[in-house]
């Protein structure tokens, strides 16, 4: 059997994570894997780096050789499948050289892009050469690409402060090859928080929904690239894929999680959390 047809092997939707691995459970491959079985989509990863982190920050970061992610990848494919797939934390230029050469190969198409480089605060994540690696070689094989407001304005050149300027920066990116661009509001200010900007080569739309008032968002930009790639998996287009994962991160921030010292998580599994004593609730 070739690789085209082992693409898709299991008859359950099964959805892939190639993130970095967060201690604090908030993110990364933890937060996308909760993302995914809340949708009844089987979760399985390739972990790129792991963290030593919490709700206060960060302490250490220590990248796997590519090597290492490769065969997890390829230990998934070849004996599971899968129908969708996201990329999170690749860390280095070699990994996302490696990532890259692996969706090529396995010809992954509903593939959702979270190029995580910028914080949302404004705080460069990847070196120089890894950012233009991520340009050149993953971004062109992305369904789906979701840059921050930071993010988005280092894709295309174009300072963002304004929805208009939202709307050019996700036209420009979308020529670096995603076939379609979600630049994300989280880190926008005023009425302009939380509202996101799709574009697609043809549909130029504006998502909304409520706000959450609530200083426990760690783990967002996370969530919504993986209920995106689990809502593809489950066969939906992109646009729907989008906004059903908007409005699902929309309810995990309503149940976020007052953990820690720090900034808590969404609350990925909040049916769970509904009349529970230690939910908490925030108003829009």
């Amino acid at each position: 059997m070739g690789k085209q047809e082992q693409i898709g092997l299991s008859e359950i939707p099964v959805a892939m994570t190639i993130a970095g691995s967060d201690s604090g459970g908030g993110a990364g491959i933890q937060a996308d894997l909760r993302t995914f079985a809340f949708h009844r989509v089987h979760g399985t990863c390739a972990i790129t780096c792991i963290t030593a982190q919490n709700t206060l920050g960060v302490d250490r970061v220590d990248a796997l050789p590519p090597e290492a992610v490769v065969a997890q990848v390829k230990a998934v494919i070849q004996d599971i499948g899968i129908q969708a797939a996201k990329t999170g934390m690749l860390l280095n230029q070699e990994i996302i050289q490696a990532v890259a050469a692996q969706i090529e190969a396995w010809r992954i198409t509903n593939l959702v892009v979270d190029p995580v480089m910028v914080s949302r605060t404004g705080a460069q994540l990847i070196d120089d050469a890894a950012i233009a690696t991520l340009k050149a070689v993953l971004i062109p094989h992305a369904t789906v690409l979701t840059p921050n407001r930071y993010e988005a304005q280092m894709l295309s050149g174009v300072e963002v402060h304004t929805l208009e300027e939202m709307q050019t920066a996700a036209q420009r990116i979308y020529q670096l090859g995603a076939k379609a661009v979600l630049v994300k509001g989280g880190g926008m200010e005023g009425d302009l928080r939380g509202v996101d900007v799709w574009f697609d080569g043809q549909q130029l739309e504006t998502l909304t929904t409520t706000t959450v008032n609530t200083m426990n968002t760690h783990g967002t930009g996370c969530t919504l690239s993986a209920a995106i790639a689990a809502n593809l998996a489950l066969g939906h287009d992109p646009l729907t894929a989008t906004r059903r994962a908007k409005a699902y991160v929309t309810q995990a921030l309503h149940h976020s999680l007052a953990i820690g010292q720090g900034q808590g998580p969404v609350g990925h599994f909040f049916p769970l959390l509904i009349n529970s004593p230690w939910s908490v609730t925030t108003g829009s």
